[in-house]
């Protein structure tokens, strides 16, 4: 089937064009997809992985929360790691056993193939199966997220085998969870797991109704809560579609993040597709920013750590953690015409809105991607490199030299009016899109 799909890495792009190719619908080229970002993206997804996905297939809209939830008991205690970022700052994260959460992302992935699939499930695994045999090259941006973040990938000896090389990474062990993966479905999870079998066995996706609002006769649909993203990107890219220069475009995104006050989000990663019958996925996943603890060659999520998420004190077993992500789609004329996401930590909602502004004044998607953008924190605006507007009065400025993956990893699709597919994924975080047909 002809379509389009963005990613974060080339490998995960390739997996989900695939499917496409070979006749799959969008929701089949993003389960393969995310399966092969556990891969190529292990640092930032995987099995034990939560997320969020939001579809329009044959005309309807759901969202699908499949993110964390908190365990009936944790695994044991957790420590603290003090990551050096390399440009005079630091930061405390907090891995081991201690922090790992009650996962959703594959029973996430087996909802959407159950309730929209038509590949059969194998036939989505196997890809993610095949790449994880040969390993992944790593790219200039995984050599520098793998630098930062040694403490905690290479904390354990599996970690330091998949991570530690110079110029690859090395996956040959995840490919038995893939392959039980592959023939068990989402039951396979609790052997990741087997402390909290009863939790993983228990959790189920949740299925509330999209955020929806209508931007210059558009349906704009995002994510509710527990994500807060959502309502940061309707309420900025409101903001954004009256904007006419630097000073409203700031204001439009301070007013986007007063409407939902952000979390800290750690490693995320997204995937939009289009097929050509009208169909939608927009996909963002998640292990927070890892474990530091290594299972059948996967690293468990963190999300009890992320202590500037859900504060000091875990919600009550059984309760969704918050989040900030935000898939997000664009309607035109009762169909998809944008279909995007991002990483990015606070940063992501507003790289989504900005990104969705341009390409709805009619800017090409990957230029849209490309353009520097703004964020703003309090009366803070930070510039990325390459505006040529002087900075507004009123604002603290920080100018940034260039291009920053600190401004987000957008990850995006569109229907141009012609009734072409375009897909870009953002080079600040080495993303890839492919049009298939």
């Amino acid at each position: 089937m002809e379509g389009a799909i963005a990613a974060g890495s080339r490998p995960t792009a390739q997996a989900g064009a695939r499917v496409l190719e070979e006749g799959g619908n969008a929701v089949d080229a993003c389960i393969a997809a995310a399966f092969a970002a556990a891969v190529a993206e292990g640092p930032l997804t995987g099995p034990t992985g939560g997320g969020f996905l939001l579809t329009w297939v044959d005309g309807e809209a759901a969202v699908l929360d499949c993110f964390f939830a908190v365990p009936s008991e944790p695994l044991g205690e957790m420590e603290e790691i003090v990551i050096d970022f390399g440009d005079a700052s630091t930061q405390v994260f907090h891995v081991g056993e201690g922090s790992v959460a009650v996962p959703g992302l594959v029973a996430g992935l087996e909802d959407a193939h159950r309730r929209f699939g038509t590949v059969p499930w194998p036939d989505l695994v196997d890809p993610a199966i095949e790449l994880a045999r040969d390993g992944v090259e790593k790219t200039d941006a995984q050599r520098f997220l793998h630098a930062i973040l040694s403490g905690i990938l290479q904390r354990e000896e599996m970690g330091a085998l998949i991570y530690g090389g110079a110029d690859r990474i090395e996956t040959a062990t995840l490919v038995p969870t893939l392959e039980r993966l592959r023939d068990l479905d989402a039951a396979a999870v609790a052997d990741l797991l087997p402390e909290l079998v009863e939790d993983v066995l228990r959790y189920r996706v949740a299925s509330p109704e999209p955020l929806r609002t209508t931007i210059g006769g558009r349906a704009v649909l995002t994510t509710p809560a527990p994500s807060r993203g959502g309502a940061v990107v309707a309420a900025a890219l409101a903001g954004l579609s009256a904007s006419v220069g630097l000073d409203d475009r700031a204001r439009a995104l301070r007013r986007g993040y007063a409407a939902a006050p952000p979390l800290h989000v750690a490693g995320t990663t997204h995937i939009s597709v289009l097929d050509a019958a009208g169909n939608a996925a927009a996909l963002s996943s998640t292990l927070g920013s890892g474990s530091g603890l290594f299972r059948g060659g996967t690293q468990l999520n963190n999300m009890l750590g992320e202590l500037d998420v859900i504060g000091q004190v875990p919600p009550a077993a059984g309760e969704r953690l918050p989040s900030m992500m935000a898939p997000t789609l664009v309607l035109e004329d009762g169909r998809p015409r944008l279909a995007l996401g991002s990483a990015g930590s606070v940063r992501l909602a507003g790289a989504i809105a900005q990104v969705a502004d341009a390409v709805l004044r009619g800017t090409p998607v990957d230029e849209a991607i490309g353009r520097p953008r703004l964020h703003v924190d309090g009366d803070v605006l930070h510039l990325e490199g390459g505006i040529d507007e002087p900075p507004p009065a009123g604002w603290k400025t920080v100018a940034w030299a260039d291009r920053n993956l600190f401004f987000g990893g957008v990850a995006a699709v569109e229907r141009r009016p012609d009734g072409t597919l375009a897909a870009a994924g953002d080079p600040r975080r080495g993303g890839h899109g492919i049009v298939v047909g």
